[in-house]
């Protein structure tokens, strides 16, 4: 990501964890509706670097058991920057009841780390129904940073056609809103997710399933995402959205032909 350097002055863009200072990023002085980012001081910990981008990628790690026996097994991330450097790594918690025996619904903690192993954002998800005949017990997400300081949460929204989802503040107020494709079938494409405002006049940002070829897909339910924000959107905000995305992704493209 490019920077503006003063005469004189040197300024290195540094990976969360990395020894060097996190204190070089500068707030945004464009005013936006949707929240404002914070300045440095307010940033939870771990949190400065994602301060300074506008687009993340997330990997899922391919685990040789899953695809030898066919047994489901706690998924991992890769979360990098845009230039594929990996800027923190997240790693599902659960039993191996409810990862084998309720997949897409299973309960999960990821605990998101940087590169130093700090743990820096906490992912809960309670086991819940995904179906248009339970409208009261719908999917919901709780994201923390640093762990046991609630940031948001990401609750699904009942609606007979498209997937949508309300992206909620700490204060448990609607910020912004998610809404998928009715349907989530890449067809040999990606599958976008759009990030609105609440009255969904404007597109805030963009939650993409990238398609990994027909191979990975017939073979593994590995996937490869993409998240994209303003820069200046609030940090907090930005790590919610990275739950979103865990949990869009155990709803809708956890079987292996899901998303072909």
């Amino acid at each position: 990501m490019a920077s503006q350097d003063t005469p004189g002055q040197t300024t290195q863009e540094s990976l969360p964890g990395s020894p060097e200072s996190l204190d070089q990023s500068k707030p945004s002085e464009t005013s936006i509706d949707w929240k404002q980012a914070q300045p440095p001081a307010a940033l939870p910990p771990g949190l400065e670097y994602l301060n300074q981008l506008d687009q993340i990628i997330i990997h899922q790690q391919v685990e040789l058991l899953q695809v030898v026996l066919g047994t489901e097994t706690c998924s991992k991330y890769e979360i990098k920057n845009c230039l594929g450097q990996r800027v923190y790594f997240a790693v599902e918690e659960n039993g191996c009841f409810d990862r084998n025996f309720c997949s897409p619904l299973r309960s999960f903690t990821i605990r998101i780390t940087d590169n130093a192993g700090q743990e820096v954002i906490t992912v809960n998800r309670p086991l819940r129904c995904n179906s248009c005949w339970f409208p009261c017990y719908l999917q919901e997400l709780e994201v923390q940073s640093p762990p046991g300081t609630t940031v948001g949460y990401v609750v699904q929204k009942w609606d007979p056609v498209l997937p949508k989802f309300t992206i909620r503040n700490e204060s448990n107020e609607d910020v912004l809103k998610i809404i998928g494709p009715w349907a989530t079938c890449g067809c040999f494409g990606d599958v976008d997710f759009e990030v609105k405002s609440l009255n969904e006049t404007a597109t805030i940002g963009r939650i993409s399933k990238y398609w990994s070829g027909f191979v990975n897909n017939i073979f593994t339910n590995t996937a490869n995402f993409g998240i994209q924000f303003p820069v200046d959107l609030d940090v907090k905000i930005k790590a919610i959205m990275i739950g979103a995305c865990f949990l869009l992704d155990l709803m809708f493209f956890e079987n292996s032909l899901d998303g072909l």
